[in-house]
C-alpha cells in the first residue's frame, strides 16, 4: 500500500469517526436532484423574459442582483437567519411567530405556492431521508406546511449545519434555479448559465451578509415592485411552462 493510499484510507476513517458531515447533508439537500419541484418554479422569471425585461446574461444578472438583494432573497435570508436561531435556542413559540410571518410574507398567490409547496415538501423528504426529533417537532407545530427558507434553517440547525454557511447555500440554490428557468426559456447556453451564476457571486454573499445582520424582521422589506408585476402577470399569461 503506497503512503498516498494510506493517507487516503486514514482520512476517511478520521471522517467516519467524526460522524455526520454537515457539508454532505447540506449539499444533498440543496441539490437540484432534491425532489421539492424546484425546476416547475421561475419565481416571474418567465414572464420578464416574455416582457423583455430579460433577453441575455446581462438582463439575467442584473435581474436577479435585484430580485436577491432587494427582494425575496433578502427577505427570505432574513427569515432563515431568524428561523435557525430559533430552533438552534429551542425557542419554539418564536420559531412559530416566523414561521407565520414566513407564510404571509408573499406579494401574490403563486410565490405563495411557490414557497409553500417546496418547503412542505422539502421537510417531509427530509424527515424521511435525515430524520431528527426537531424535524418532528416543527411539522407537529406548522402541520407541516412551512415556507422553503424556514423549512431549509429548521433542517439545518437541527443537524447542526452552521448557520453562515447553510444560509449561503440557500441563496446560491434560490439563484442557481431561476438562472436554470432562464436557461431553457430565454434561451441561454449553458456555460452563459454558469457564467451568470459566476457574476452572482457577489450578490449572493452581500444578500447573506444583510440578513445575517438584520437586528429584527420588522427592519426588513422588499423593493422590487417590478417582480411583483411579473408575477401577478403570470397568473393570467397564455403560454406558461412555470407555475411561477
Amino acid at each position: 500500500m503506497t503512503s498516498a493510499i494510506r493517507m487516503a484510507m486514514s482520512t476517511i476513517s478520521a471522517m467516519a469517526e467524526a460522524g455526520p458531515d454537515p457539508l454532505y447533508r447540506l449539499l444533498a439537500w440543496l441539490s437540484p436532484a432534491y425532489p421539492v419541484g424546484a425546476f416547475s418554479y421561475s419565481h416571474g422569471v418567465e414572464t420578464a423574459v416574455e416582457e423583455g425585461f430579460i433577453k441575455d446574461r446581462a438582463s439575467l444578472v442584473a435581474w436577479l442582483e435585484s430580485v436577491l438583494e432587494r427582494g425575496t432573497g433578502l427577505v427570505d435570508g432574513a427569515l432563515f437567519a431568524a428561523a435557525w436561531r430559533a430552533v438552534d435556542g429551542a425557542d419554539w413559540p418564536a420559531f412559530d411567530a416566523i414561521a407565520e410571518r414566513a407564510a404571509a410574507w408573499r406579494g401574490t398567490s403563486e410565490m405563495a405556492l411557490e414557497s409553500r409547496q417546496q418547503g412542505g415538501s422539502f421537510l417531509s423528504i427530509t424527515r424521511a431521508a435525515w430524520p431528527h426529533p426537531d424535524l418532528d417537532t416543527g411539522h407537529e407545530r406548522t402541520g407541516g406546511e412551512l415556507a422553503l427558507p424556514v423549512a431549509v434553517a429548521l433542517a439545518a440547525a437541527a443537524h447542526g449545519i452552521a448557520l453562515e454557511s447553510a444560509l449561503a447555500g440557500y441563496l446560491h440554490g434560490f439563484a442557481a434555479n431561476l438562472i436554470s428557468a432562464a436557461v431553457r426559456i430565454v434561451p441561454l447556453g449553458q456555460t452563459d448559465g454558469q457564467r451568470a451564476l459566476a457574476a452572482l457571486e457577489p450578490a449572493v454573499r452581500r444578500t447573506a451578509e444583510a440578513a445575517l445582520a438584520a437586528a429584527s424582521l420588522d427592519e426588513v422589506g422588499t423593493a422590487t415592485p417590478l417582480l411583483d408585476w411579473c408575477s401577478l402577470r403570470h397568473e393570467t399569461q397564455y403560454t406558461r411552462l412555470f407555475r411561477s
